[in-house]
């Protein structure tokens, strides 16, 4: 790696950003610099989840082997950003998997992307009680080496999503019921800071210990992530899918999953309705991760006992094989979109945002490719007192059992954006009014679920917003994360 020299910096605060900065990465980094014609380039935007993110198009790609190669490249980008006064054409987007679907979340449009994927490890430490895992990995690159080991972190349900976003963002695990959110197992993150300079942050540094946990990309670059590990082996789980006039069984049976007191640790749900080529499905992933595997768990008897059953692929097997089943779902390449809300548990607040999902879909049906879905998850006091006064979500004991509503669509058209955009803000707008007239809403907005628009950090509360910004000054006091990377979600 070459050491870039002063004269590169040495111009005026109205210099034009680019070519400089692509210039200026290439000289310190040499061919780890992709530039449009480039096979890095094109791997990279290929490599995205969502069409809008797929056709974005950065000026340049950084494709670091190293913490030292994202060191220097931050270094570049926050003395170029410094210098041209956080010009449009300087900032730059940091790309762990690739799966945030909105346009611009991870792929900077007319500047720089840090392409993180080569950043992959998967290292068990000797005691097997931690394992060291890289920001680019994707939850289908891990498994596999670990499920060989009889072991399991909590992670991602998708194979295809990727670690860094997930993490940083809080996460959901087929675990957390026993161990929380994802970000709570996370005990040391190498950490990238502006300027290059890379630090350790645990128990020993409190306040950025306890922001990263839910504060997404605000305050560096994190390259490699310490996560608690645990003996794990095969355990039960797998879809089963219903016509929907079974719907009102499926709604008692959720409600007493998810409000049962004391919540079984080992259960996981994902109560979904799917709509494709006219006809709406219930489709329920079911995980029970009790080791040694116990087949059709009496908690989910209430759910499996339901018939008809159209399709059933319950099975023991390994927490790989269940993620890479749940990524089938979700296929690459089409446009999307997420949006969510979290309220309170009734079965008549459930059905009526199922409804008014419906009344959602019959305004845009026509579009092309639609794939359109609405799940349910539950999100008990099990998992949201784990580590309440350490993480930055915001969640305790005191709002009871939730339910995390996540709205998901899918179609083939840049024509159609407008429509299934405001069609889905009608259907959000219609759903919290729901949830406060029946007194059941929350502020809490799941950051990796959050459309744009949506304030998942003010949903933390006033309290955990204003920690989140002191911590910021104190690390960046440039605000170089803040005005220099736009994507995803700012303090």
């Amino acid at each position: 790696m070459r050491t870039l020299s002063g004269q590169w910096f040495q111009q005026s605060s109205s210099l034009i950003c680019l070519p400089l900065q692509c210039a200026a990465l290439s000289f310190v980094l040499g061919p780890k610099v992709g530039l449009p014609s480039s096979a890095s380039y094109i791997g990279t935007s290929a490599s995205f989840w969502s069409q809008q993110e797929q056709l974005v198009r950065p000026k340049c790609v950084v494709r670091p082997l190293s913490t030292r190669d994202v060191a220097a490249a931050i270094y570049v980008l926050s003395v170029v950003n410094n210098q041209t006064n956080f010009s449009d054409e300087c900032k730059f987007a940091i790309k762990g998997g690739g799966h945030t679907p909105q346009r611009g979340a991870a792929n900077q449009p007319g500047g720089v992307t840090i392409d993180l994927g080569a950043l992959k490890q998967v290292d068990v430490s000797p005691d097997r009680k931690t394992t060291s895992i890289g920001p680019g990995s994707r939850w289908g690159d891990i498994y596999p080496r670990l499920d060989s080991q009889n072991l399991a972190i909590s992670g991602g349900r998708v194979a295809a999503v990727g670690v860094g976003g997930l993490v940083t963002g809080g996460g959901i695990s087929f675990f957390s019921p026993r161990f929380g959110f994802v970000c709570d197992s996370v005990v040391n993150y190498e950490l990238v800071l502006p300027y290059g300079k890379v630090i350790h942050v645990n128990e020993s540094t409190p306040d950025l210990f306890k922001a990263l946990k839910g504060g997404s990309n605000n305050f560096g670059v994190v390259t490699r992530f310490d996560v608690k590990s645990f003996e794990s082996g095969k355990f039960w789980g797998g879809f089963v899918f219903y016509p929907l006039s079974t719907m009102p069984q499926h709604v008692a049976a959720f409600v007493g999953l998810a409000g049962a007191q004391p919540y079984d640790p080992f259960a996981a749900l994902i109560h979904s309705y799917s709509w494709a080529a006219g006809s709406w499905q219930i489709a329920n992933n079911y995980v029970y991760t009790k080791v040694p595997a116990e087949p059709y768990p009496p908690v989910f008897k209430p759910f499996t006992d339901i018939r008809p059953q159209t399709l059933n692929t319950t099975r023991v097997s390994v927490v790989t094989d269940f993620t890479v089943e749940l990524a089938t779902t979700s296929p690459a390449t089409k446009r999307q979109i997420f949006i969510t809300l979290t309220h309170g548990l009734s079965g008549p607040l459930i059905t009526e945002i199922f409804n008014l999902a419906d009344a959602t879909l019959q305004r845009v049906k026509l579009a092309s490719g639609l794939l359109f879905s609405i799940s349910f998850q539950p999100l008990p006091t099990e998992i949201t007192t784990k580590n309440s006064a350490t993480n930055s979500l915001g969640l305790d004991g005191s709002d009871g059992n939730l339910v995390l509503t996540l709205l998901g669509i899918q179609w083939t058209l840049a024509t159609d954006d407008a429509a299934i955009t405001a069609a889905a803000n009608g259907w959000l707008a219609a759903a919290k009014a729901a949830a406060a007239k029946a007194g059941l809403a929350n502020e809490f907005v799941y950051l990796n679920y959050a459309a744009p628009g949506q304030d998942p950090i003010g949903g933390y509360g006033a309290a955990n917003k204003a920690s989140l910004r002191s911590v910021s000054q104190k690390y960046d006091p440039e605000q170089i994360f803040q005005k220099a990377v736009p994507g995803a979600f700012k303090l």
